[in-house]
């Protein structure tokens, strides 16, 4: 953050307007004193689609088919004005930076009527030196878009690229050219904040800290701030000696109190570097850990004793390392924060909305809330989206979430081949290493998405046939840049990637892994240069696979869920919310939709309608994803984080999403609350084996009591309840103990019960399970009693007459927060689940309905 007397904000309202590509001429509307009254209103940082949208010129592009009538506008030529006022001192040695943290894409910038660039990366910022163009009074800019055509007609294509073979040569976001979670849709325009600086003699060009030792006695934090001169030759010509520029370097606490402080450090070679030493430091923890606690860190610059530039940032004090080799020097994959080896937990992320430039902040502190509400600790920042906006990392830091960061390649070759593609890309490294590094949130660079692993399995199925184009990018260009300018945290080149014993770059014994045994029906164990196998049959696709997998760190897997009612009601036509229709079909990008029906038919049985859908795809994801994690974390000894594909949508369509577009989460993320809780209480079972009953404690102490198990008739009457010993160390998983289907049943049928662990002496939640999957049990009826509290804006769920499976809560409302939904009641047993809004808004309870699979309120 800049000195707030040198930033001009220029975001705000602009005009817009479309042209046939090269229709009119440039430097014509360009020209400062265009008559631009007609053109059309548009909010900066912003984008096209979503300006038409404001001013009802288009449909929005999320309801029905609509984002296929939007396509014309990645067609054409698109311009941005506005004007602003400057108040410019008389002296002429002020420099003034024009700054755009975000244009998409090929941008060439004018002011008052001036050409000073060109971009072509929508994925960093960018800054023009204004100085001899800006003047006192009225100035004027303008920003020509070009359509994505011109630039890339004559490009060649490469055998790989997904979804579309136009992208390699284009740096944007690759999911705006659709995926299998989202729609095809283009964007254009200014997507990021817009500012004029002004500076004199020299700014702050860079600060880099990085913490080098942490300790209770003290932390050791070493600070480099990059200075640039912006002196003109004239005026250092006129000065008749040399400027000195020094720097104060200070670390305040969250109360702005002084904590260290190095003064007057003398600014050599364009560089001033210092050491701070932190007495009896408040370390940065993932909110699971402890607290996630900021210190302010404040670079001061002086040019002959006076101000010219400040930098003031939160900063977290901690260390991060990536541990590839445990105790015993065997492989591992495992984040030691402040030097605690610490379980990850998490999600992957994808960009908020597809319409990326008008995500609103709020937005993103919604899903970061929700995050860490779920339990988890860190989000992967996938490689088809951006290098996220500062309020996302904002979030993270604050909340206490750790971010695996991507480079933006994701599944395609790229032309390394190519001096100016690389210098593109050399730019777009360094532009967003310099503006994260200094995250504590920031956990990890990985080179690609799926990149290296991809490009063998589709040369070994004759796919590929070219070179590894892209190579060099993330195996020799990304990591130098890392060398020079963030060597405080890791690098992986690649995710999935590591191979051992001839095995491919998914291999579960070396590095991360992606299973896409479970859903996609991907054939594994796989060797290099093996023909990839694909298994589209229930076994091939089941989530019961996941117990196969011993992976040393899982970074994605999934499956599909619908999204929540409300979320596909607002967006599809009337008449076309029912199972098979062709807009329901039209919210599912996957590539074969068979997988979803392969899924349910072997756990749920098929659904016949869309209540059925809806509550046998959330039903499964929810179950399928609890019996993966628990897994993993029952082999916490090997397995050192589960990040689930995906957290969040950036549209209302049915996907692998635990949270759906209009921030309603799914029934999996209120499992997830219970799986990904610091201590699990876990049933480890197969139809027929014995009963391995588990204890994980992510907790850094250890705890003692006792497991009680509990086995109930579905009619709620209770047969069997034992207590078992606990006594688990800190950071591990404990079998407690192991019982026969026989002990617990008691003459009953395995389809007739429902196991609870609950546990007593220590804190977690409690679990409950069926010995038997719901298309084998015939549930009962039901009945759901509801008494809502207005005052309290809460409502009070009571089952009887059987065991009520899903409870489920709907409003007519998106971003509702439930303290609790999609949850089993036992008869007699009542639930109270709070609602808010996150504006306070007044949530309409008389609309409110309440359903369970097997019964409905009474």
């Amino acid at each position: 953050m800049k000195k707030s007397d040198s930033i001009q904000d220029l975001s705000g309202q602009w005009k817009i307007q479309h042209f046939e590509a090269l229709e009119k001429r440039t430097m014509d509307i360009a020209a400062a004193a265009l008559d631009d009254r007609f053109w059309i209103g548009a909010e900066v940082p912003g984008d096209v689609h979503s300006a038409l949208v404001a001013r009802s010129i288009i449909d929005p592009p999320y309801y029905g088919h609509n984002d296929a009538k939007s396509r014309w506008i990645e067609q054409k030529e698109w311009w941005y004005r506005t004007n602003f006022n400057l108040v410019k001192a008389e002296e002429d040695q002020e420099h003034f930076e024009l700054v755009f943290e975000g244009l998409d894409t090929f941008a060439t910038v004018y002011v008052n009527g001036h050409e000073v660039g060109k971009t072509a990366n929508m994925l960093m910022s960018h800054t023009f030196n204004v100085t001899s163009l800006v003047r006192h009074g009225w100035n004027a800019i303008a920003v020509r878009f070009d359509p994505l055509s011109l630039h890339n007609r004559d490009k060649e294509t490469f055998d790989w690229s997904s979804y579309t073979k136009e992208r390699p040569w284009l740096r944007k976001a690759a999911m705006n050219f659709g995926w299998d979670w989202g729609p095809r849709m283009v964007t254009v325009g200014i997507w990021g904040a817009v500012r004029l600086e002004r500076h004199k003699i020299a700014k702050l060009d860079s600060v880099f800290a990085r913490t080098k030792s942490v300790s209770q006695e003290q932390a050791v934090i070493d600070v480099t701030a990059n200075v640039k001169s912006v002196m003109s030759f004239r005026s250092r010509q006129q000065l008749k000696q040399a400027v000195v520029t020094t720097c104060d370097v200070r670390l305040l606490d969250a109360g702005g109190g002084e904590v260290t402080q190095a003064a007057a450090l003398a600014v050599q070679g364009g560089q001033a570097d210092t050491t701070l030493v932190v007495p009896s430091p408040r370390l940065w923890w993932t909110h699971d850990l402890g607290e996630p606690y900021l210190y302010t860190l404040e670079v001061v610059l002086y040019a002959d004793g006076i101000e010219v530039d400040r930098y003031r940032e939160s900063y977290g004090i901690r260390t991060i390392e990536l541990a590839l080799h445990n105790e015993q020097g065997e492989d591992a994959f495992a984040f030691i924060l402040n030097g605690i080896k610490m379980y990850a937990k998490g999600a992957n992320w994808i960009p908020a909305d597809h319409l990326i430039g008008a995500i609103p902040d709020s937005r993103y502190r919604e899903l970061i809330e929700l995050t860490v509400e779920g339990n988890m600790n860190m989000l992967r920042v996938w490689a088809g989206g951006i290098y996220e906006k500062d309020v996302f990392y904002d979030e993270c830091d604050r909340q206490g979430v750790l971010v695996w960061q991507d480079f933006a390649f994701a599944n395609a070759l790229f032309p390394d081949f190519n001096q100016d593609f690389m210098e593109n890309v050399r730019c777009e490294v360094e532009n967003n290493v310099i503006r994260l590094r200094n995250r504590a949130s920031l956990a990890l660079w990985c080179g690609n998405n799926e990149i290296d692993w991809l490009y063998d399995m589709k040369s070994a199925s004759g796919d590929i046939t070219s070179p590894f184009y892209g190579e060099l990018i993330y195996h020799e260009l990304i990591p130098e840049a890392l060398e020079r300018l963030d060597p405080s945290r890791p690098y992986w080149p690649s995710s999935p990637f590591g191979d051992k014993d001839g095995n491919d770059a998914n291999d579960p014994d070396v590095g991360d892994r992606h299973n896409w045994q479970v859903w996609h029906g991907s054939v594994y164990p796989r060797k290099h240069g093996e023909p990839p196998l694909l298994d589209y049959s229930i076994e091939g696709v089941t989530f019961k696979n996941y117990k196969k997998d011993d992976a040393l760190f899982s970074s994605e897997f999934g499956m599909h869920a619908s999204a929540n009612r409300y979320t596909l009601e607002k967006n599809m036509p009337e008449g076309q919310f029912y199972w098979g229709s062709p807009e329901m079909a039209y919210r599912n990008k996957d590539t074969n939709h068979q997988k979803g029906i392969l899924l349910m038919e072997g756990y749920t049985g098929i659904p016949q309608t869309i209540e059925e859908y809806m509550n046998y795809s959330m039903l499964t994801q929810a179950e399928g994803l609890r019996y993966g994690i628990e897994h993993f974390r029952r082999i916490n000894h090997r397995n050192s984080g589960a990040l689930v594909w995906q957290l969040n949508d950036s549209w209302p369509g049915t996907s692998w999403s635990m949270i759906d577009f209009e921030l309603l989460p799914k029934a999996s993320f209120y499992y997830g609350k219970t799986f990904f809780h610091p201590v699990l209480l876990s049933l480890e079972h197969e139809p027929g084996d014995p009963l391995a009953l588990w204890v994980v404690n992510d907790k850094l102490e250890g705890l003692q009591g006792h497991l009680r198990i509990n086995v109930y008739q579905l009619n709620g009457e209770k047969v069997y309840s034992d207590t078992l010993q606990v006594e688990v160390e800190a950071q591990s998983s404990s079998k407690v103990g192991v019982l026969s289907e026989a002990a617990v049943l008691q003459s009953r049928r395995a389809e007739e019960v429902m196991i609870e662990l609950v546990a007593e002496g220590f804190a977690a939640p409690l679990n409950r399970y069926f010995l038997r999957d719901p298309k084998d049990i015939v549930l009962p009826l039901s009945q759901l009693s509801v008494h809502v509290n207005e005052e309290e804006q809460s409502v009070t769920v009571t089952a009887s007459g059987a065991i009520a499976r899903l409870v489920k809560l709907e409003l007519p409302l998106g971003r509702v927060r439930f303290s609790d939904n999609y949850f089993d009641l036992l008869p007699g047993e009542r639930r109270t689940v709070y609602l808010r809004h996150p504006e306070m808004r007044s949530l309409p309870l008389n609309e409110l309905r309440v359903s369970a699979m097997n019964g409905r309120e009474i």
